[in-house]
Formats: structure tokens, sequence, C-alpha cells
């Protein structure tokens, strides 16, 4: 029953923030190029999100790692859809790069259009890159950072997957630096019968940035290799 409420309630603000999202969208793409007011609505819709269960933890650490002044392509481990409301803990404006099909979903579909979100075909790798690349530079070039899975789909073991190098070629290609973020707890936001996790544990834990100049240098398989590294290591410390 608490958990039909919630999700009553998660409509109820979503379509609250929906419709400023529009309004700041039509009112203000002008003025706004990089789309700041719109990302700042959906941040509210997350921590909507996250702060009402009051038996949920959140465990926001690395923060000191981020240099708002500067624009990244942040890589993320996925574990689940709750990846994405949790990357609005960090104080950067970023996009997300995404599977078209979620686009497809009612309300967040419309939001990340809106909010100027990458819709990719994953079946046409080619043509997705050059999509990343060049609305990732454009984005990048505004002043606003990247936010990509590079495992490239949801883990279903909860282990961290092999990388692709979608991300990675976009930093080389922007000539900017990476962010390693790891997550952990959201996989368990949810248990297999749709009902909430009332005792949910949420970690999300930034690592220092790998720097624009070691990527450039870097050699593709050992950037790719280094990185995911570093997020193994971080994500088995906060399992134990």
């Amino acid at each position: 029953m608490i958990t039909l409420i919630f999700y009553i309630y998660t409509v109820i603000q979503l379509t609250f923030f929906f419709i400023l999202s529009v309004l700041a969208w039509v009112l203000l793409w002008p003025f706004d190029k990089t789309r700041r007011v719109i990302h700042e609505l959906s941040r509210c819709i997350c921590m909507c999100f996250w702060y009402v269960p009051l038996t949920w933890k959140r465990k926001i650490e690395g923060l000191e790692n981020i240099d708002k002044s500067k624009s990244y392509v942040i890589a993320i481990n996925h574990n689940s859809m709750a990846d994405i409301l949790a990357l609005y803990f960090l104080p950067l404006n970023f996009r997300w790069v995404s599977k078209r099909e979620v686009f497809r979903i009612p309300y967040i579909g419309q939001l990340l259009t809106i909010h100027g979100d990458i819709a990719i075909d994953r079946k046409d790798g080619a043509n997705a890159m050059r999509k990343v690349t060049e609305l990732g530079k454009m984005w990048i070039g505004r002043g606003v950072s990247i936010a990509m899975f590079p495992e490239g789909t949801r883990s279903k073991s909860g282990e961290m997957g092999r990388f692709k190098q979608g991300a990675f070629a976009l930093a080389k290609e922007a000539g900017v630096e990476i962010l390693p973020v790891v997550m952990h707890g959201t996989r368990d936001v949810l248990k297999k019968n749709y009902l909430l996790n009332w005792r949910n544990v949420l970690t999300v834990s930034v690592l220092p940035p790998i720097s624009a100049e070691q990527v450039a240098s870097m050699e593709m398989p050992e950037l790719m290799a280094m990185t995911r590294q570093m997020m193994c290591e971080e994500y088995e410390k906060i399992r134990k």
C-alpha cells in the first residue's frame, strides 16, 4: 500500500515538473543555451524521489573531485534505471547519452528530449558514435558535461561489465577529462515484485578525474582498462 502511494506521488510530482520544464523550454530556449534551468528542474524531480522515503540512506562521496567550471565525460557503472536519477546528486549540468527506446517512455522520453539528451540506435554503432561525437562536442563546447555508461547496458549480474569505446573516444575527440562515478544501491531500489525496498542504501562515489593530458596520451585500450580498474576497485570497496 505504501509503495502504491509512493508511485502515485511520483507521477504527480513528475507531471508538475514536466509542465514546468515544457514552459522553461518554450520561454527560455533563446537565452538558456545550456538548458541549465531545465536541468535544475530535472534535479528537483530526482531529489523528490530520493529524499521522500525517510528510511532510505544516501552516501554521496568525492564531490570535492569535481571542478564546476569544467566539462567532463562522466563514466558511470550501470545497474538500473535508478542510476539516471542518482547522478543528479552531482553539481554539474550534463546531458545523457541513452538508447532511443528510453525516449519512447511517456513523460520520461519527452523530458529527455527537452533536456537535450542524446538518443542513439545501439544497433547502428557507426552512426551512433558519429552522433555522440557531434552532439557531445556541441554540448561540451557550451560548458556542459556528457554522461555515459561505458558498459553500454545494464549489468544483469551486479558485476561491472566490459567497457565500450564510446565515452573514451568522445573524451579524446573533445579534449576533456573523464570523471569516473561509481554507484551502488540503485539495483536494490525495487524488489522483484516491484515493491520498494524501504531499507535501501544508495552510495554515489566520485573518483578523481583522469586529466585531459592523460586521455590524449594514452592508447584507447590502456585508457579503458585503467578507468575500469579504478571503478571496479571502488565498487568492491563500497560493497565490502
